[in-house]
């Protein structure tokens, strides 16, 4: 499923002037828009038709009539599914509003990370970590969270995965590896100069790369081979990086589950291996 107005809220900041009251107008009038024409979209938003169709090719449309469609699709989805409008969080909100707030965006941001996942880019990022002989995760604050779990997941099944706290070590972990290495980005934004400088170094030394970020047009998105997006649902002040954190380790998940299922027989008996069970003392 194409979840046409993630794409457009993510890319908002990078937009065109044009771009942005297109954007804004669709965002606002999604149901409406799906029965306009393409001359008429272009009327209410007073641009022209060729600023629009250059933003659904942006967008990863052939043209206006793809990207409508895609937003009728949506919309459909959306209407027989519970409303996703949470408000943010506010300074009179008591404990059980903060509670509800929070956890739907969170469910809200997996939702829409699964839906801007294809099955393709997985598979292809499972293949890459079976074939690399060194695997390593490059990640800063709420990111490196998310690496050092990746490395903790595929440690325990024998793939030796890499990561440091420090990013000095991460750069010269970039700067060692080779071609038959891979180094996987995770950087919400995209646009974190640590990991923009690490990915280059691990490009340098001619290592594979794939990048773990938001849906939007970034540096280091651009970089990789590769590119895994995530919703987020983030509130105005991304606080803590919250529902980021949470798609990005859900993606995790989702590709360790399908390295450990490839590989079912082996890695179900290297679990059991390395599964730590704790001695329970005679008094409990």
């Amino acid at each position: 499923m194409e979840i046409v107005t993630i794409r457009l809220r993510e890319y908002f900041s990078d937009a065109t002037t044009v771009e942005k009251a297109i954007i804004s107008f669709i965002t606002q009038n999604a149901k409406n828009v799906t029965k306009m024409s393409i001359h008429k979209l272009s009327l209410e938003t007073f641009t022209s038709p060729s600023s629009i169709i250059r933003l659904c090719k942006k967008m990863g449309f052939d043209g206006y009539k793809g990207f409508i469609k895609a937003l009728v699709y949506e919309i459909a989805v959306k209407e027989n599914y519970k409303t996703k409008e949470i408000s943010d969080i506010s300074k009179a909100d008591n404990t059980e509003e903060i509670i509800h707030k929070v956890t739907s965006r969170n469910i809200i941001a997996l939702e829409e990370t699964s839906d801007l996942l294809s099955a393709e880019a997985v598979d292809e990022c499972v293949k890459r970590i079976e074939q690399c002989d060194k695997l390593a995760f490059f990640g800063i604050g709420a990111s490196l969270i998310v690496a050092k779990d990746a490395q903790l997941k595929f440690t325990r099944i024998n793939k030796m995965a890499y990561v440091s706290e420090d990013w000095h070590t991460q750069l010269l972990l970039a700067k060692n590896m080779n071609k038959n290495d891979l180094a996987i980005v995770i950087s919400y934004s995209g646009q974190t100069e640590e990991m923009i400088i690490c990915q280059k170094a691990a490009i340098e030394a001619g290592a594979s790369t794939i990048s773990i970020t938001k849906y939007a047009d970034s540096p280091i998105a651009k970089a990789a081979e590769l590119n895994l997006y995530i919703s987020s649902n983030e509130y105005a002040f991304r606080s803590g990086a919250m529902s980021s954190r949470i798609s990005q380790l859900n993606l995790i998940d989702i590709i360790y589950t399908t390295y450990v299922n490839r590989k079912f027989e082996q890695t179900i008996e290297i679990l059991e291996k390395t599964q730590f069970r704790k001695v329970r003392n005679k008094d409990d």
